[in-house]
């Protein structure tokens, strides 16, 4: 049977696991119940799989289960954390720092409060596409109430120094937001070691379902109201009102559950891969790895092939190998990634650029034949 097309996009998304699966499918149809009826068995039942399912997530985060909001994803927990903050505590500052290699999520909201009046300090990379941490602090002024940093970079896999950049917005009373989409599920996150206030992050990236996401906000810091985006019913904390996914929540839930007890050896056999991957592509003539390979997520290389119609080298590759040029939410567009751009690339060598990122289903089966493809396609366009 063929291994063909090999998939090796895991940053865009992951498949949901056997037992999030498994887990999920009784509350579609038996446990079909609404969390929100208070007033029978049904949504009893509902309600308790969605507590068991906040305490699993805050477990995994070491939070507690009522610093969880459950939200459609990532996308939205960052607007409401950024925006939601923003309106609540304009009277104090208009002032927000975040970095150029964030997702567009993050710059995206920072440019619509841009346009509300708001002040945006986008702080620049190096060419490892980390950030200065006394930039950072020299940015910081009366007015500024928010750092919006991301945990991991979800194109080239690079962990910024979080735990610094939270006891620096700790020692200023600023809030900390940290987009920790690619990182959670994947490495080691702890909220109060790393000083964090709020952070987002989606099911879908940790082999849950899509359409769930959760916000973490820490419950014992009194600057940390925010005003809710959706209105009608008050639900999770009178911030996210809505219906609640139960079947997507309990399924978050149970990838949470998995992903720590499987975190660490996961991350050791990925990082075994990666190396055979490097090993092999790496020692081709004129290919570059992007960012750093220490300091950043096991699972993720982010290769320039330096080559003429290297833009070309993805489409030639896509009836063997899925991946990516980038972020999946701006892959529609065609022009160069923003985040290699900003740590200096030119436009030719970031479209010649190809982020790999393997997972928990990744054989070295595929990842042989995987080399081989990307040779052959390589010699081709040479």
């Amino acid at each position: 049977m063929s291994v063909y097309p090999i998939y090796l996009d895991y940053n865009a998304t992951t498949p949901c696991d056997q037992q999030v699966v498994d887990a999920m499918l009784p509350f579609f149809s038996q446990h079909f119940g609404n969390a929100s009826s208070k007033g029978h068995a049904h949504g009893w039942f509902a309600e308790d799989a969605v507590s068991q399912a906040r305490e699993q997530v805050a477990s995994l985060i070491g939070a507690d289960a009522k610093e969880i909001i459950f939200t459609s994803g990532a996308t939205e927990s960052i607007n409401l954390a950024i925006q939601g903050f923003a309106q609540q505590h304009a009277t104090r500052g208009k002032h927000i720092i975040t970095v150029t290699t964030e997702h567009k999520a993050v710059l995206d909201v920072c440019a619509h409060l841009q346009r509300q009046g708001y002040e945006i300090t986008c702080l620049p990379v190096d060419a490892f596409g980390m950030i200065a941490i006394e930039q950072l602090e020299d940015s910081i002024r009366k007015d500024t109430i928010l750092i919006a940093a991301m945990y991991a970079n979800n194109e080239t896999g690079v962990i910024h120094p979080v735990a610094a950049i939270g006891r620096i917005a700790q020692q200023h009373n600023i809030a900390f937001f940290c987009d920790a989409t690619q990182a959670v599920g994947k490495i080691p996150v702890d909220v109060d070691a790393d000083c964090i206030d709020m952070m987002a992050f989606s099911a879908h990236k940790m082999y849950g379902p899509k359409g769930v996401g959760a916000l973490f906000i820490k419950k014992r810091n009194p600057l940390l109201d925010i005003s809710p985006l959706v209105f009608g019913g008050g639900h999770e904390r009178k911030l996210r009102s809505g219906t609640l996914n139960v079947p997507g929540i309990v399924g978050m839930g149970k990838a949470a559950e998995l992903c720590k007890t499987m975190m660490a050896s996961a991350s050791r056999r990925v990082s075994d891969l990666r190396d055979v991957f490097w090993e092999e592509i790496g020692s081709m003539e004129s290919v570059e790895w992007n960012g750093q390979k220490e300091d950043s997520l096991s699972h993720v290389a982010n290769i320039c092939f330096n080559m003429e119609g290297g833009d070309k080298l993805i489409k030639m590759l896509s009836k063997y190998i899925s991946v990516s040029s980038g972020s999946a939410c701006s892959s529609a567009t065609v022009e160069p990634s923003h985040v290699l751009k900003a740590m200096g690339l030119s436009d030719a060598k970031a479209h010649s650029s190809i982020r790999f990122s393997f997972g928990r289903f990744t054989t070295l089966q595929e990842m042989t034949t995987a080399i081989e493809e990307i040779k052959k396609a390589v010699s081709r366009l040479s």
